[in-house]
């Protein structure tokens, strides 16, 4: 006799991130939390990237990947531009499709979608699906977005996003870093480009004022209670927000045996840290979304590290490598000064006590995973929101210095103040055991996810009958 048990199948959760690295890498660890709430999540990706995924997943993962067709043709160059066009004209009607094929049988408890990938949420509420937002960065740049409207009222910016006082500065929320106005995440590249991004980041906006929770990948940050007026606060008619829910960072509170890679990690790197002396070793990464910092600049820092001596493991793509002089890999490798790799298992790097330094664009991933490992930073932001996360990290939280080049003084002065300064060792340790090291900031991220699922739980039992902005503006914020 064959013994039959029916076990009750998990409603899912449908996870739509945007198809770069810095987004994947956060979805598939929020994803891997909801797996311990009884959830089956199943992160939706373009087909371009999909495989790349789900060959670097680890197999005995819970979480599932399904992909939808994306329109590029094989070779087509997958930019900022070319992703806006899948996301925005190709994948919604994919998208639709493959919630209400899932959705049949009523088990789509909810579908989280990062706020790059907006077009998202209009498809889940007319699937009569809850929709929740995602900001896999700091709660501050989503608060700068939120201020667009302010900042054209207030002669900051255009209407098209372009800055009215060039090289000014400003504090755009209360009690921040000032920022000069062309540190706006949307002003990158041609003028026409600016124009385009700044469209993309209304559009943004504009969409998420409809979701009822916003999942953002972030600790409470100082002077909290005024980023939450700044949140609140709005000149004439009430704006609907959603309600934020911190649940950051999630590189320290979610664990996954193995990231999501779009790139072969080289662990050969971590033998090779593991013949450096202590605090000896500068980590150079720019991040894998944005040109780097292009072909100049990489001969002027190869050839800075080269002459400074230093030992170093730099994470630099083969499609950059043009900008090395002649025989430069060559001689760092037969001298063991350094080791260029094209990806990195960046954490493990960073953690390995033979890095002492980190040479960084500043993306928010980057950023968390220095405070956990306690690395002071080089800062050279290149793009979006990471000119605000520079500011936070050399202005307010005092762990790194900006550096405006790579030449051998600039690096050579930078790495002098960071070691002079006795006391930013400290700061760094107060500041990861205030976001993330004791046992209450897990608590809190797992408290606020816990209301979460228990609000759209609420509104699932309800057959689906939900209303986006019926939001409780006095408790906007869960901290």
């Amino acid at each position: 006799m064959v013994n039959m048990m029916c076990t009750k199948k998990k409603n899912k959760i449908l996870m739509v991130p945007y198809p770069a690295q810095g987004h994947v890498t956060p979805m598939h660890k929020l994803a891997s939390i909801l797996t311990s709430r009884g959830f089956e999540p199943i992160v939706i990706t373009p087909e371009f990237i999909h495989n790349q995924i789900t060959s670097s997943m680890d197999p005995r993962s819970e979480i599932s990947c399904m992909s939808i067709p994306d329109g590029l043709e094989k070779n087509e160059p997958k930019d900022f531009f070319a992703i806006e066009k899948v996301i925005e004209n190709i994948m919604p009607i994919h998208l639709e499709r493959l919630i209400n094929k899932i959705n049949e049988d009523g088990r789509v408890a909810c579908v989280v979608v990062d706020l790059l990938a907006s077009s998202a949420i209009g498809v889940a509420c007319r699937c009569g699906v809850p929709a929740a937002g995602f900001w896999p960065a700091m709660l501050a740049t989503y608060c700068l977005i939120d201020a667009i409207p302010e900042m054209i009222k207030s002669g900051y910016i255009s209407d098209t996003g372009s800055p009215q006082h060039l090289e000014s500065t400003a504090r755009f929320l209360p009690n921040q870093p000032m920022l000069s106005t062309e540190d706006l995440p949307w002003l990158i590249g041609t003028p026409a480009a600016r124009k385009s991004r700044f469209k993309f980041w209304s559009r943004t906006l504009e969409r998420s004022r409809n979701l009822k929770w916003l999942l953002v990948n972030s600790f409470p940050e100082e002077h909290m209670d005024d980023i939450k007026q700044q949140y609140h606060h709005s000149k004439g008619a009430t704006l609907c927000r959603p309600k934020v829910l911190l649940v950051g960072p999630l590189s320290k509170h979610a664990t996954i045996a193995k990231n999501p890679s779009l790139w072969e990690e080289d662990t050969s790197c971590i033998d090779w840290l593991d013949n450096q002396k202590p605090n000896s070793v500068i980590y150079i990464s720019f991040g894998s979304w944005v040109s780097p910092i292009g072909e100049e600049k990489v001969k002027t820092l190869a050839l800075t590290l080269e002459a400074l001596g230093l030992p170093f493991i730099w994470v630099l793509g083969f499609a950059w490598r043009e900008g090395l002089p002649d025989g430069y890999l060559d001689r760092v490798s037969n001298s063991r000064q350094g080791k260029v790799v094209p990806w990195a298992p960046q954490l493990k790097v960073l953690q390995h006590n033979a890095v002492g330094f980190y040479l960084t664009h500043c993306g928010w991933n980057s950023t968390m995973e220095a405070i956990q490992s306690g690395k002071r930073l080089l800062c050279y932001p290149v793009a979006g929101d990471q000119f605000i996360n520079c500011a936070y990290i050399v202005k307010m939280w005092k762990i790194g210095i900006r550096v405006n080049g790579f030449g051998k003084r600039d690096i050579e002065d930078g790495l002098k103040k960071l070691k002079e300064d006795s006391e930013m060792k400290q700061r760094l340790m107060n500041l990861y055991m205030r976001t993330m090291g004791d046992d209450g900031a897990r608590a809190r991220v797992m408290n606020n996810l816990t209301g979460f699922v228990d609000d759209f739980s609420k509104l699932t039992r309800n057959d689906h009958q939900f209303h986006l902005k019926d939001v409780d503006h006095d408790h906007l914020f869960n901290l």
